[in-house]
């Protein structure tokens, strides 16, 4: 088997890789593909091509993305929304183009609408309007699940979707303000608690809810999703809502991970909570039953992938307070 993970140096597609990596180690005959951005750029359809027609996978897992928290959505949207566009249509089309029959393609669970019912399920997709402060990056990841669904219609492709909740761990990006809200907590804290600081401050009400899932137990869910066999997929799935949800069925108001984080960095001081900034959606939980019906759950708890999330981020750390990614 021959599989291309596109994305592989982010932190989704970093775990999948290490995973497979394991797998094959173990004793499975893979062959993996992968290209650094430097080396290959996904937004360039016609490089995108050559490299596909070369390469030959058979399979191709694409957690290639432009991704990135609230300030960093509401700021470049249009880089969002067309960076994802292109790196979509370029690796899934190509794909089939080279008669690629198995494809994973990773979304998010901003694709439902804001004020969706908790938990979202799968049907909720393309049922009320979007999120504001992501809905060209949603609008990305909806136009990705139609084009698997109508390869699939069209040409008998097997190519699948996952929707992960927010996801958080190793490889993370720490941008004090264009990263995710966990990841962006966890340095705040640590530095503050580095620098023995009296207060911190949150962005927003921390009223929102917000589910969290381990990158490695996406990695888990990705493959678990990847190998199963199509009628068992299939059976939980509808030729035009083809996407399964990933999280861990719970979620904690924002306030509460923050209360989380303090305690994994050590952080003893008060905790204050900045309204000026937005909350974005008031809650967002994932329905998990079809995919838990199939077989898989989520095994890490949150306190304890926070505390082991920390511990990777401070080992990284150089004297100047620089992340080291390698």
């Amino acid at each position: 088997m021959r599989i291309f993970v596109a994305g592989h140096r982010g932190m989704v597609g970093g775990a999948i890789l290490r995973r497979l990596e394991a797998r094959r180690d173990a004793g499975e005959t893979l062959d993996l593909v992968t290209r650094p951005s430097g080396a290959l750029d996904l937004r360039d359809q016609a490089a995108v091509r050559r490299f596909m027609a070369e390469a030959r996978p058979d399979a191709v897992i694409v957690a290639a993305a432009r991704v990135g928290g609230i300030h960093a959505n509401n700021t470049y949207p249009a880089d969002f929304i067309l960076d994802n566009l292109l790196i979509q249509c370029n690796v899934i089309g190509a794909a089939h183009e080279t008669g690629v029959e198995r494809l994973l393609f990773l979304g998010s669970s901003c694709i439902y609408p804001r004020l969706a019912p908790q938990p979202m399920g799968e049907e909720a997709l393309l049922t009320g309007p979007l999120e504001p402060t992501n809905e060209p990056y949603a609008v990305a990841k909806i136009a990705g699940i139609k084009l698997c669904e109508s390869l699939n219609r069209q040409h008998g492709r097997d190519y699948r979707s996952v929707m992960p909740t927010n996801l958080y761990g190793p490889g993370d990006n720490f941008h004090p303000e264009n990263s995710h809200v966990l990841p962006a907590l966890i340095r705040r804290f640590h530095e503050a608690a580095e620098q023995g600081l009296p207060e911190v401050v949150v962005w927003g009400s921390g009223t929102p809810r917000r589910e969290f899932l381990h990158v490695d137990d996406m990695a888990e869910a990705c493959l678990f999703v990847m190998d199963l066999p199509r009628d068992a997929y299939e059976s939980e799935t509808e030729p035009m809502r083809s996407h399964l949800n990933v999280g861990t069925g719970e979620d904690v108001s924002i306030g509460e991970l923050a209360g989380i984080v303090a305690e994994a960095t050590g952080f003893r001081g008060r905790i204050v909570f900045d309204r000026s900034r937005p909350d974005g959606a008031p809650r967002k939980l994932l329905d998990v039953d079809r995919l838990a019906r199939l077989g898989w759950r989520a095994r890490i708890p949150l306190a304890e992938g926070v505390a082991g999330t920390v511990a990777w981020y401070r080992e990284r750390l150089d004297q100047d307070g620089l992340l080291r990614m390698a």
